[in-house]
């Protein structure tokens, strides 16, 4: 529960303290990130709380992740980009905790 509600908490964070005079479009944008775990329907089960997404779904591989990396370097990409590479880095925050480490899926 913790983990869902950081996908929420440090958006609004985000927002309100590095883009006062335009939170609401920057939260908007960040949150509007969260629809890159629509890859979760394509695995089955869809949930698995055991399940590291990092390296399991599409859009949480690691080249879809150094993509997002590489979205922060331009200004017209750099808050979805944000806003994905934060999504990815609480989704490692979560696998790490759970002791799923996703680099051990790399051969």
């Amino acid at each position: 529960m913790l983990h869902i509600a950081l996908h929420l908490l440090i958006p609004i964070l985000i927002a309100v303290w590095f883009f006062p005079d335009n939170r609401w479009t920057v939260l908007s944008i960040l949150l509007l990130t969260m629809l890159v775990d629509l890859d979760h329907l394509l695995a089955t089960p869809v949930y698995d709380p055991t399940r590291c997404s990092i390296g399991f779904h599409p859009l949480h591989g690691f080249i879809p992740i150094g993509v997002y990396g590489l979205m922060l370097l331009h200004k017209k990409t750099m808050l979805i980009g944000l806003g994905l590479t934060i999504h990815m880095l609480l989704d490692l925050f979560d696998c790490v905790a759970m002791g799923n480490l996703p680099w051990t899926l790399i051969s």
